[in-house]
């Protein structure tokens, strides 16, 4: 996941220096004949592909377009980590040995969106997931269930695609956890370390307009 999270982070900066002002133009205020409906899901999918660690990770949106400058949508999410959330991407840290759980946490659950197009394709985007959790041991074994709130706060670019039948959306995020149920003790004392906080976590998501 370390290496697919730079490949994104690069991918995001090639998109904003090379794509022209035309294709990320945001929908115009008094336009009513652009398609106010999409389904989508991310780019955080390829990390499925990865030799080890895999997030077994699967997300599928559906938008609505209230305005051209308004968005709501809801992302169906599932996926597994066996290292706490706050710790970040490029650290050592990160999926080091020494910083594991003892067995993994699957989740599944469902985010609600809004975003909010300011200037062209900028736009910010809050995410806020409900997601229920099974703690599992190093044998795969079920020993607790739990539940979390998992906000995500991003700023990206939509880019139109296609005639703007497809598009995608290079973002930064900051990934805030504000509530949890206990963790089972040996999982938060390694979760206690870090941050309920993540700043610059990368994204890419990709979209069909109709």
């Amino acid at each position: 996941m370390k290496k697919m999270q730079s490949k994104i982070l690069t991918l995001i900066l090639v998109l904003l220096l090379t794509t022209g002002s035309q294709s990320i133009a945001q929908y115009a205020k008094t336009d009513t004949t652009f398609k106010k409906c999409f389904v989508g899901s991310s780019f955080a999918l390829l990390g499925n592909f990865a030799k080890k660690n895999k997030p077994e990770f699967a997300q599928l949106n559906f938008g609505y377009r209230l305005t051209g400058k308004d968005v709501i949508s809801i992302e169906l999410k599932t996926w597994k980590y066996a290292w706490p959330l706050g710790i970040p991407a490029f650290s050592d840290s990160f999926e080091a040995p020494e910083t594991k759980f003892p067995g993994y946490i699957r989740e599944k659950g469902f985010a609600l969106v809004h975003q909010r197009y300011w200037w062209k394709g900028l736009y910010t985007g809050i995410h806020v997931m409900n997601a229920w959790q099974t703690f599992h041991d190093t044998d795969g074994l079920k020993i607790d269930e739990g539940f979390q709130i998992f906000n995500t706060y991003r700023v990206g670019y939509h880019i139109k695609l296609f005639k703007d039948r497809f598009f995608i959306e290079p973002s930064l995020a900051i990934t805030h956890r504000p509530y949890h149920t206990k963790m089972p003790d040996s999982f938060k004392l390694e979760d206690d370390k870090w941050s309920k906080f993540l700043f610059g976590e990368p994204g890419l998501h990709f979209g069909f307009n109709f």
